[in-house]
Formats: structure tokens, sequence, C-alpha cells
């Protein structure tokens, strides 16, 4: 479901002043402590594909080839956020790419579509920003926008 609102266009003046009134409260000045960030540009490859749900799928993904340069940025990232009190997630890192969440899917078809992509893999792409996302969950999923861009050295 798409949220519609109607509201006024604020001046960029105006903007600007509201975006400084949310520094200092923990979890509120994300993109401040993101934009601290420094890291090299690297280049990123995917492999292979895999569920997440074991018995009962609910999301199918595919796999990012190991690389130190995306973990060195996880770890910037995790970094410059601990320090503004926001919580590492409890989960391994597991650098993916979600493809499709699921409900009640057929674990046949599931093992399926492993077995016939389980040799995918991408060319090698250059990843020279990340990006600061908002989500909002709709009755078709997740619809996700970019909020802020980060550019990588």
């Amino acid at each position: 479901m798409i949220r519609l609102f109607v509201a006024l266009e604020l001046p960029q003046i105006v903007r600007a002043h509201l975006t400084m009134l949310g520094g200092g409260v923990p979890g509120a000045d994300i993109d401040d402590a993101l934009a601290t960030i420094r890291a090299p540009r690297f280049t990123l490859e995917l492999a292979g594909v895999g569920e997440f749900g074991g018995k009962n799928p609910r999301a199918l993904w595919a796999g990012v080839r190991p690389n130190e340069a995306l973990l060195h940025l996880q770890k910037k990232v995790e970094a410059a956020l601990s320090r503004i009190a926001v919580a590492p997630d409890e989960r391994k890192f597991s650098p993916h790419v979600t493809l499709a969440r699921m409900k009640s899917a057929p674990r046949e078809k599931v093992i399926e579509f492993l077995s016939h992509h389980a040799l995918y893999a991408s060319a090698p792409f250059a990843v020279e920003r990340f990006v600061l996302f908002s989500g909002q969950l709709g009755s078709g999923g997740s619809v996700y926008h970019p909020e802020r861009l980060y550019p990588l050295n």
C-alpha cells in the first residue's frame, strides 16, 4: 500500500534548521554519524543464492562473494552508529541481496529454485557509495527510498 499525504513544502533554510534539531538525541542523528565515515571504493561480486527460514522459507537471497573492503565498511558503519547509541544488529553480518519475501511458499519449489540458481554469479561491479534508506511496510512488502547518499573515497 502506498502512503500518501498532503503537506506544505518548507523552504530549504527551514529544512536545514529542522535537520540540525535532531542532533544530540541517541538515534536521531544517524545522518551526521554516517557522514563521518571515510572508506575506499571497492569492487563487489554476487555469488550463489539461498533462503532464510529453513523449513518455512520466508525470503530468497543472492549472496555476496567474501570481500574485505565490504567488511571494513560495515565495521565503520557499526562503530559510527554505536557512538550515537544505536545498538548493533545482534545477528551476524551476512551480506546479501533480498530477491523475494515469501508467505507459505512450497518447500519443494524453494529447493528447486536454489538448485537451479546455485551457480549464479554476477560480474564484478564498482561500489562508489553507500546509502541510508527508509522503508515502509505495505501489503505487497517493503518499499524503500534512498534518504541520503554517502560517497566512498
